[in-house]
């Protein structure tokens, strides 16, 4: 379940993504209700079975039954945020009842990855280049994609207009273009490139995650042409994270990295 919007007293309007019929919205009557047996099926980042009802305005929920609850993501308020982010990524993304059984299943994948992974920010990064490619814009990192030569292994410039990777020659007469580290970029071609199982051995130091978040959110912006409601609650919770009770085993949003971490070697083609 992507969104949810309160209706009238006792019902509630909730917005899903589905493999067979992509989003549709569709009405749960008397979830509010104390008494109703849907409401515990019908919680936001969770999978479902549901049984749907057409209507002529809006479509009827009458049956319900979870299939995945993802219960870290409901337990930890880092967890939550990054599901948040994965969810109105999937949300801005697709339009109504537009079909996509790969879409469907990277969500699930996101879910799942977020359930269970030691580094949100890389596995945010990771799923964040598979949505970008599932919808047509997937980030040039092999070639420049002014002059389309082949990127030597040194330092390199990006530019979000043009898509992908600038090389130095081509970069330094484009102001638009932004100065990308050869540590970065070859850890954008690792997550790019490599299943999940092999991305969660890499870590990364505080500087490459910074890196690589900036150049993804700038991307993930120019293509929504709006700013991300989640990235901007992600910015605040990490101001704020200190001064947060949690308990052992909650998840860091990433700031207290330290800056002195050298970032694991990856190794990607050239």
């Amino acid at each position: 379940m992507l969104r949810r919007q309160d209706l009238g007293e006792t019902d509630r309007v909730l917005t899903l993504y589905t493999p067979s019929r992509g989003k549709v919205r569709a009405i749960a009557k008397g979830i509010r209700k104390p008494t109703s047996r849907k409401a515990g099926h019908l919680e936001l980042f969770t999978r479902v079975d549901v049984l749907i009802a057409v209507g002529r305005t809006f479509d009827i929920i009458t049956q319900a039954q979870m299939l995945d609850a993802f219960q870290p993501l409901r337990t930890d308020l880092v967890r939550a945020t990054y599901a948040a982010h994965f969810v109105e990524l999937l949300d801005a993304f697709t339009g109504e009842e537009d079909i996509s059984p790969e879409m469907y299943g990277l969500i699930v994948s996101g879910l799942t990855w977020l359930s269970i992974t030691e580094d949100l920010q890389r596995t945010a990064r990771y799923y964040e280049l598979k949505l970008l490619e599932m919808a047509g814009y997937r980030p040039e990192l092999f070639t420049c994609v002014v002059c389309g030569d082949k990127l030597q292994p040194v330092d390199q410039f990006y530019n979000v207009e043009l898509g992908g990777v600038v090389c130095p020659k081509c970069g330094y007469e484009r102001g638009s273009a932004r100065p990308l580290s050869l540590k970065a970029l070859k850890v954008l071609r690792y997550l790019q490139t490599r299943p999940f199982e092999v991305v969660e051995q890499v870590r990364l130091s505080a500087p490459v995650h910074r890196e690589t978040e900036r150049l993804l959110f700038q991307t993930l912006t120019y293509h929504l042409e709006r700013r991300l409601k989640s990235a901007s609650f992600l910015e605040r919770l990490r101001r704020e994270w200190k001064a947060l009770p949690r308990s052992a085993g909650t998840a860091d949003p990433g700031e207290e990295l330290g800056d002195d971490e050298e970032a694991t070697e990856v190794t990607s083609p050239d």
